[in-house]
């Protein structure tokens, strides 16, 4: 793995973000939003615009540069104005390839939007730690890079030059790991979880360290020296902000370490447990049936018998283990954020 903790956590959830259209407006106008079955990102490129989400009683103004991500399935509106009657996006972006339309009369309005593929294993990791909404303004410290962004990624539709689409599939990426910073960076406490340890500064030598090399056997008293705190403050402290101990962090991390490999290839378990640090198959198999509530050649099983089809169509929400490992630290309830 790598000394990088929120790389190798959208590596291991392999996040692929896809930049799938948008629409122009002008006048009185509105578009309704089915919820979404992967994670959602649009961004407002020109003019202004209400954002209303299911659930919520008063909709949210977004200007030039706001960017929106939405990992909840919640209906969502669009509109010139909280009080127009919206149109059905399903029936606007009808017909085949489709992906760019207009509404209302004029242009003075331009939206641009994408998903997020998750992998169906692994990608609840990312997803459950997400609130269901984020709003990132465009005044917000990293105005300038969305700014940047935003305008590449339209330059990149408008041109049409060769490898635009690859072009845009690397600028939505930017943009989703720019959102999720972000989101990080905004002022006031995330709830206790993986998330909010990774932009805990304190115990950030820890983790690295972890991740780094997740095989060896870690001791409380060297990831504590690791953040200068004696082994008593470290360990309240990393319980606080991540929701676990520091040494079942390594643990949990270590089985999302083998899904994936059970998942991904025939590698023998007993090559697995060796690989993640473990003296024995049986050690091993303890400590994942512990985590995730099944042994790990039930588990590969299991997959096996679901098909691998499964995995690579990747559903960020739809798809799920066929045997469900235990929940990471994620919050006790998700509610919108702005940033």
């Amino acid at each position: 793995m790598s000394a990088d903790p929120f790389s190798d956590i959208l590596r291991l959830t392999q996040a692929q973000s896809l930049l799938t259209g948008g629409f122009t407006a002008g006048g009185a106008w509105a578009i309704r939003f089915p919820a979404p079955d992967k994670i959602k990102f649009f961004a407002v490129v020109r003019g202004h615009c209400w954002v209303r989400l299911e659930g919520q009683p008063e909709p949210v103004r977004f200007e030039t540069g706001d960017v929106g991500l939405l990992s909840a399935p919640l209906w969502s509106v669009l509109s010139s104005a909280p009080d127009v009657e919206p149109v059905d996006a399903m029936a606007l972006f009808s017909g085949a390839g489709r992906a760019l339309a207009q509404l209302g009369d004029g242009s003075e309005f331009a939206h641009i939007g994408g998903h997020v593929l998750l992998d169906p294993v692994s990608g609840p990791l990312l997803l459950n730690a997400l609130p269901p909404w984020i709003h990132i303004q465009a005044a917000a410290p990293q105005a300038s890079v969305f700014r940047w962004l935003l305008d590449q990624l339209v330059q990149e539709r408008a041109a049409g030059e060769p490898g635009a689409q690859v072009a845009s599939t690397q600028l939505a990426q930017l943009l989703f790991v720019q959102i999720l910073r972000a989101h990080l960076k905004k002022a006031g406490p995330l709830a206790a979880g993986w998330l909010q340890a990774l932009s805990d500064p304190r115990i950030a030598p820890a983790l690295r360290l972890m991740h780094d090399d997740p095989a060896r056997t870690w001791h409380l008293e060297d990831l504590a020296k690791a953040c200068a705190m004696s082994r008593t403050t470290f360990a309240f402290h990393f319980k606080a902000v991540a929701g676990v101990a520091p040494l079942t962090y390594l643990t949990e991390w270590r089985m999302r370490l083998a899904e994936r490999a059970l998942g991904e290839n025939a590698t023998p378990v007993a090559v697995v447990a060796q690989t993640l640090g473990y003296a024995s198959e049986s050690a091993f198999s303890n400590a994942f049936k512990r985590v995730t509530g099944s042994s790990p050649t039930a588990y590969r099983r299991a997959l096996q018998l679901a098909g691998t089809s499964g995995r690579s169509s990747r559903s960020s929400r739809s798809g799920q283990a066929p045997v469900a490992p235990a929940a990471p630290p994620t919050p006790p309830a998700r509610s919108p954020q702005c940033a």
